[in-house]
């Protein structure tokens, strides 16, 4: 089965933290990440789609995929 999760969050070094924890649980990048300008708080939003491979699991929409 193949998990799908999209990273977001203010463009800072939290968010990359975040982005790594996952590559380094197993997750690949899936596509470019994606930027976006708040214009009410002056903040720079990232994105980033990740995808992973799991054996043995059925999909359930009550999944905690953060935690595949």
């Amino acid at each position: 089965m193949k998990l799908y999760r999209l990273l977001t969050g203010q463009d800072d070094a939290a968010f990359c933290h975040r982005v790594t924890d996952a590559l380094n649980k197993g997750w690949s990048l899936h596509g470019a990440p994606s930027l976006t300008y708040n214009i009410q708080t002056g903040q720079v939003i990232a994105g980033q789609a990740i995808v992973k491979e799991v054996e043995g699991k059925d999909y359930h929409p009550e999944m905690k995929l953060s935690e595949q």
